[in-house]
């Protein structure tokens, strides 16, 4: 294993585009960090950063050599966990990047479930959707992905996609908290808290305006999900939206409701497991993958 240091430094310098931030997160000086890469250089006969004022980026030839290296980490990666598997060693790391509805409830009670069964595994959860979660798969840095849209990259492959409602959410106290489903107009008198674009559930809401040939206005628009649920609990006559899997009934709290949304002209959005095409995920991530396959099965719409 410690012959392929040299990859993990060469990667470690790609990712941070710096000697010194790398040298950091290696626990080595950044002179003998420097030398060791000018020794793989020598040997290979052939540049493969580019040096520049602000740090240091991957050249054509560093991006060809750092899919060899990247490769030859998770190939590890897999063997460590597959040792551990047969020492019944339950133990491993499970990356994920996933959309930032995913965080406040559906994630977490999975992390949980899962962990039950092996607690010596751990997560590293990041938040990204489109091109971000596909450069995660990508570089390795997440060994899955859950996002409403589908990735682009042909290097992806999506495991499972399962339809997602929007659910409107408001205070208990709303006049229209009782109802067992509204129609997108009813919610028009009210004041809006949307979500940012480019959100899937925002546009979700912008096509189904303009198939009424409304034109959303909304009192407040932010990124953050925790934020339009606090908003609209204490702006009671306030209404936000959120997708199905974000909202469960039974955790949103005492004093939030979420009622399913009909939206005219418009789709159920979908949700997405992805990993990388070629990959064989580690033990660890390839059981949470059958998991979260599973719950989906049984708790929603597979497409």
């Amino acid at each position: 294993m410690k012959n392929l240091q040299i990859n993990r430094y060469v990667d470690a310098i790609a990712r941070t585009g710096s000697i010194r931030k790398a040298s950091e997160q290696l626990s080595i000086t950044p002179s003998a960090l420097n030398r060791r890469i000018l020794a793989l250089e020598e040997e290979l006969d052939i540049e493969i950063f580019e040096r520049h004022s602000k740090g240091m980026r991957l050249n054509n030839a560093g991006k060809l050599l750092i899919e060899l290296f990247r490769n030859q980490l998770a190939d590890v990666a897999h063997l460590q966990s597959q040792l551990a598997e047969l020492s019944d060693m339950r133990v491993g790391n499970v990356s994920i990047v996933c959309s930032q509805a995913l965080l406040p409830y559906f994630l977490p009670s999975q992390i949980k479930r899962y962990q039950n069964n092996f607690p010596g595994v751990t997560f590293d959860i990041k938040i990204g959707d489109g091109e971000k979660a596909a450069q995660s798969l990508l570089d390795f840095s997440a060994d899955l992905a859950l996002v409403f849209e589908p990735l682009k990259s042909l290097d992806s492959h999506t495991i499972v996609t399962v339809k997602q409602p929007i659910n409107a959410v408001m205070s208990k106290n709303h006049p229209l908290a009782k109802a067992h489903t509204l129609k997108f107009n009813q919610c028009h008198d009210y004041p809006l808290a949307l979500p940012s674009q480019p959100y899937a559930v925002r546009h979700m809401l912008e096509l189904a305006a303009d198939s009424q040939s409304r034109k959303l206005q909304p009192t407040v628009e932010a990124e953050s999900y925790i934020f339009l649920r606090n908003f609209v609990m204490l702006q009671e006559n306030a209404i936000s939206f959120e997708i199905q899997i974000g909202v469960p009934s039974d955790q949103i709290g005492e004093n939030l409701i979420s009622v399913p949304l009909i939206l005219p002209g418009v789709q159920d959005g979908l949700l997405h497991l992805a990993q990388m095409r070629s990959r064989t995920l580690p033990l660890a991530a390839a059981r949470f993958a059958d998991q979260l396959s599973t719950t989906f099965s049984e708790e929603f719409q597979i497409i």
